[in-house]
């Protein structure tokens, strides 16, 4: 215990400036290529945007982690919990010799896996003990794999002890071997999407590093953590491919057990479909996604004979293999069309998808590179609810996308695109496309067709979306102004030089319909 008056060796964290407030400290400055001319960056929606609520959240701290008086704070270890290294040797110098006894009830702790003990003399009350992988560039998908559980575990195991703060070592160590920015992009997503989907109770996470890592962490926090919209812009292209699943979890899609039912011996057709229909409902672990002989599901697809269950699994496939390419392939030129972009939130809270008709040059463009953007961009927004908003305002011949086309995408995309789709806003219809658009959606594709919603001017958009929550195109604006009944005065208004923005515009024409 401290000596009565004399200041405390511990490190209260709330005193500590959250990585928000560090915005534009230590002469930083948001570095743009102004050569690029942004509107195709703008077009690919980051898939870590600016969250200054999560932000907030987040604090990076240089200095001895053992110090902070986090509601629970980690210490890397080997399997039987005895390593040697300067976050371990630290924390048990501070937290005295229970600790040790402690550690010797756990009986170890395997690769990847996050184990309780108390925090003893510490000032945090817990202890969370994990185990990194050890990094061969051999194995990496396996190190991969364990360095994002042990981070997720961190956290989960945070969550359900509803602890409100948890102070992070590297947890990789140099004697495992793992490439420190390696490790850091893994422990950075995986962090940010437990705090986006389950991190509602955990109100404070430090990022405690020494002064060697520092540079590292600064470098890379700005790519998962942007402090503003400019610097989500900017850190869009640094981002690497490959950002795990909606979990930050590491995704290896062609990586498929294989394996032949019943080897050996006859298969009889009745059986087998009950074992597939069987392993559909088993779980979503590597055991229940065993798959048969490709081939033979192929002839079977052929031939009508297929299951439900499998013919499932062959789409996921599928759109798997369109997914992978699409992350690979150069899309620059289809996103500078600026045809498909993120918006908003709607009414209910669920992203806002825009796509403009009249960006859309069918007849210059390379279709199946358009396909695969739509994937590209909307794959992780459709992991939640959303709406999309479709301008076919002035649009022509040359915009209008062939039905087979349409098709095709709709057969292509996963089933979360169709069922998390609530809405889909067709603004300033015409005659034909609602013609066009009921055929479509009554013989072509199932399911669309209560989703549609033709809108025939903004003012009926604004009823389900808030002006300031849809960045609008400017010949959106001025058509929707000269075909509506607002007085001559409002539309003059409209683009008055003391209007600044076009949101402010709307502010006023809004409030006058209302």
């Amino acid at each position: 215990m401290d000596p009565l008056g004399a200041r405390s060796q511990f490190v209260d964290i709330q005193t500590l400036p959250t990585w928000q407030q560090q915005l534009g400290e230590d002469g930083e400055e948001i570095v743009r290529d102004e050569s690029d001319s942004l509107p195709s960056q703008q077009a690919f929606p980051s898939p870590f945007p600016f969250r200054p609520d999560i932000n907030r959240k987040i604090i990076l701290f240089t200095g001895d982690l053992a110090l902070l008086n986090c509601t629970a704070i980690v210490n890397t270890s080997n399997e039987s919990l005895n390593d040697k290294n300067l976050v371990s040797d630290s924390i048990h110098q501070l937290a005295g010799p229970e600790l040790r006894d402690e550690l010797l009830k756990l009986k170890g702790c395997r690769t990847g896996e996050a184990k309780l003990t108390k925090g003893f003399n510490l000032a945090a009350r817990f202890i969370i003990h994990t185990v990194g992988p050890k990094y061969k560039a051999k194995y990496r998908t396996a190190a991969e794999s364990s360095l994002y559980s042990c981070y997720r575990n961190i956290m989960q195991l945070a969550a359900e002890q509803s602890m409100a703060s948890v102070g992070f070592c590297v947890v990789s160590t140099t004697k495992r071997g793992y490439p420190l920015e390696d490790a850091t992009h893994i422990a950075f997503r995986t962090v940010r999407r437990f705090l986006e989907n389950h991190g509602n109770s955990i109100e404070t996470v430090v990022f405690a590093v020494s002064d060697t890592e520092e540079s590292v962490y600064k470098k890379l926090l700005p790519l998962y953590y942007p402090r503003s919209e400019e610097e989500e812009e900017a850190c869009l292209p640094l981002i690497p491919a490959d950002i795990g699943n909606s979990e930050g979890e590491p995704v290896v899609p062609e990586r498929q057990i294989r394996i032949a039912e019943k080897p050996g011996s006859l298969e009889d057709d009745a059986e087998e479909e009950t074992l597939e229909l069987d392993l559909g409902q088993v779980g979503n672990h590597a055991f229940a996604r065993m798959e048969g002989d490709v081939d033979k599901q192929r002839k079977q697809i052929l031939q009508g004979q297929m299951s439900e269950a499998a013919m499932q699994k062959q789409h996921q496939r599928n759109y798997n293999r369109w997914l992978c390419r699409a992350r690979a392939e150069d899309l620059s030129d289809i996103a500078a069309l600026k045809a498909l972009y993120q918006t908003g939130v709607d009414m209910c809270g669920r992203t806002v998808m825009v796509v403009v008709g009249r960006n859309i040059p069918v007849t210059l463009i390379d279709l199946e590179k358009a396909l695969l953007y739509f994937i590209h961009v909307m794959d992780h927004i459709t992991v939640k609810e959303y709406v999309m908003v479709y301008f076919h305002t002035l649009t022509g011949e040359h915009n209008h996308l062939d039905s087979d086309f349409l098709k095709n995408l709709y057969d292509i995309v996963d089933a979360k695109f169709k069922r998390n789709l609530k809405a889909f806003y067709f603004v300033h219809p015409t005659f034909r496309s609602k013609v066009s658009t009921w055929f479509f959606t009554t013989f072509s594709v199932s399911g669309m067709k209560d989703k549609v919603r033709y809108l025939d001017n903004l003012h009926q958009l604004f009823t389900c979306i808030k002006p300031e929550q849809i960045d609008i195109p400017p010949f959106v604006l001025e058509y929707d102004a000269r075909v509506s009944t607002i007085p001559q005065t409002y539309m003059h208004r409209k683009i008055h030089p003391h209007i600044q923005t076009q949101k402010h515009c709307w502010y006023m024409i809004y409030g006058y319909l209302l």
